[in-house]
C-alpha cells in the first residue's frame, strides 16, 4: 500500500468497502465471529509453501556445528509440522543466554530465513561469549499458508502468557522454560508488509465485530522495544547496524509510526508483556521485535534477510560491548 492512498482506504472502508472494494468477505460487520465464521475462514485458506523443504532442510546441515533440538509438534499435523530450535555448542550456564525467535508470524518469511541465515553466517562468531538459542519457525503452520494467524484464527503475538491459546506460543515458551537459564536477551523478527492493511488487519477487525481503521504501512526497517523497559541505548545500536544494510522507516506526517509515537529514529514501544507479545514473555535485560518491510521497491529479499542478521549481530555486540 503507497502511503497517498492510506487516506482513501480509510473513506473506502468507511463507506462499506476494503482495499479491495469489498467488505470483508466473513462474518457480519459489529459481530464477532463464532465457530461458523472461524470454519469459513478456515476453509478458504490454502498451502502455498513446504516448510519442510523450505525451512526443515536448511536446518539439518546446522548439525555438523551447533545442536538441533525437537522441542514439539502441531496437533494440526505432527509429521508436517514438528518444531525445531538450533542451540550454539559452547554451553556454558556462566554465559549469558541469546535467545532469537522467527516465523513467530509465519507468513513474515525474512524472519524465518534471516533467523537460519545467522545461525548458517554468524552464530559462531558469538557463541564463546554467549549461549545462543534460535527458534527459526515458531509457527510453521503460518509459514505454510502465510497467515499471521494460526488455524483457530489465533494470533501466536498474542498469546504469549499462562495457559495460551496458541499451541505454537506454548511449545515456544515451555521449551525456553526447559533450558533452566536466564535470557538476557531476546530478538523476536518480524515484518510489516502491505498485506497487513489488505487482508490481516481487515480480518482481525472482521474476527474481532469491530470498525477497521487503515493505518500507513512504514517505508523501512524499525524496531518495537519494551515501554517497561525500553533499553534505548541497545535498540539505537540495533539501528545503526541495520542502517548499513537497509534504509530505516521515516516518521508519518504525525510523527508515529503504525500509529504509536517514535522514542527515537526508528523505534516505537509497546506493553509486551501486557499485549501477550513474543518479545515479552522471558524476563529478559534486552528485548526486541523487529520489523522489516519487504514490499519497499528499495530492498530485495536477500536485503531483507540480511537486515535480520544485521539486527541480531547489533544487539550481541552491543551486549558485549557493556558486559
Amino acid at each position: 500500500m503507497l502511503f497517498s492512498n492510506c487516506n482513501a482506504v480509510k473513506n473506502d472502508y468507511k463507506k462499506g468497502k476494503t482495499m479491495t472494494g469489498l467488505v470483508y468477505p466473513i462474518g457480519t460487520p459489529g459481530k464477532k465471529w463464532e465457530a461458523e465464521e472461524k470454519a469459513a475462514w478456515l476453509a478458504k485458506q490454502t498451502i502455498e509453501r513446504s516448510y519442510l523443504e523450505e525451512v526443515v532442510t536448511k536446518l539439518e546441515p546446522l548439525k555438523k556445528s551447533l545442536e538441533l533440538v525437537q522441542y514439539g509438534a502441531l496437533s494440526y499435523d505432527v509429521e508436517k509440522y514438528p518444531l525445531y530450535a538450533v542451540k550454539s555448542l559452547e554451553w556454558d550456564l556462566s554465559k549469558p543466554t541469546i535467545l532469537v525467535t522467527g516465523g513467530v508470524h509465519g507468513y513474515e518469511t525474512s524472519g524465518v530465513h534471516g533467523a537460519i541465515k545467522f545461525l548458517e553466517t554468524e552464530v559462531q562468531n558469538y557463541s564463546r561469549a554467549f549461549n545462543i538459542v534460535v527458534a527459526p519457525c515458531v509457527s510453521p503452520w503460518g509459514y505454510e499458508i502465510i497467515n499471521r494467524w494460526n488455524p483457530n484464527t489465533v494470533d501466536p503475538n498474542r498469546s504469549f502468557y499462562k495457559d495460551s491459546p496458541s499451541e505454537e506460543s506454548a511449545a515456544l515458551m515451555q521449551f525456553v522454560a526447559s533450558l533452566g537459564v536466564s535470557i538476557t536477551a531476546h530478538i523476536d523478527l518480524h515484518e510489516t508488509t502491505d498485506s497487513d492493511e489488505s487482508e490481516f488487519r481487515p480480518a482481525l477487525a472482521a474476527r474481532d465485530g469491530i470498525e477497521y481503521d487503515a493505518d500507513i504501512i512504514p517505508d523501512g526497517f524499525y524496531l518495537v522495544g519494551d515501554t517497561e523497559n525500553p533499553m534505548d541505548a541497545f535498540q539505537k545500536s540495533i539501528i545503526e547496524s541495520v542502517r548499513k544494510v537497509t534504509h530505516i522507516a521515516p516518521a508519518d506526517a504525525e510523527g508515529n509510526i503504525i500509529g504509536e509515537p517514535l522514542t527515537q529514529e526508528g523505534v516505537i514501544n509497546y506493553a509486551t508483556k501486557a499485549l501477550g507479545l513474543c518479545s515479552g514473555f522471558t524476563d529478559c535485560t534486552y528485548a526486541t521485535t523487529t520489523e522489516v518491510y519487504p514490499d519497499s521497491p528499495l530492498v530485495n529479499d536477500d536485503e531483507c534477510n540480511n537486515a535480520q542478521v544485521a539486527a541480531i549481530t547489533g544487539a550481541l555486540n552491543y551486549i558485549k560491548s557493556v558486559m
